[in-house]
């Protein structure tokens, strides 16, 4: 799968996606970096099709309301510190790409991993 990895998660994310095969790239990868706008984020992503990982519900808006970006990754963890972020991820990875192969939006909590319609 294809992601790109929104400035507020840490650069790390991305790495462990390119370990396990997956084609990532981060915003720390881009000309702006962390201050690339998120229009320009789902720019590249829509064209790229890739699926954008964020925090920033201002991406949940712009997914249901422009139909960008096509795909989205949403984090709803609250504040967790980075190592447990990155083991929930780990642990969850398979799965999470599993249901991107059927859902275009899909959401991780602390408890769970919703696909949603």
């Amino acid at each position: 799968m294809k992601f790109l990895v929104d400035a507020q998660l840490p650069v790390s994310l991305a790495s462990i996606l390119k370990q396990q095969g997956h084609d990532t790239i981060h915003t720390d990868d881009m000309p702006n970096k962390e201050v690339t706008s998120d229009l320009e984020i789902r720019m590249i992503a829509d064209s790229d099709e890739r699926i954008v990982i964020t925090k920033d519900y201002d991406f949940l808006d712009s997914y249901y309301f422009q139909n960008s970006p096509k795909q989205l990754f949403l984090i709803t963890t609250g504040n967790i510190n980075n190592q447990k972020l990155l083991e929930l991820l780990s642990l969850n990875l398979d799965h999470i790409v599993q249901l991107f192969r059927e859902y275009s939006f899909v959401e991780l909590s602390n408890y769970e991993i919703i696909g949603h319609e």
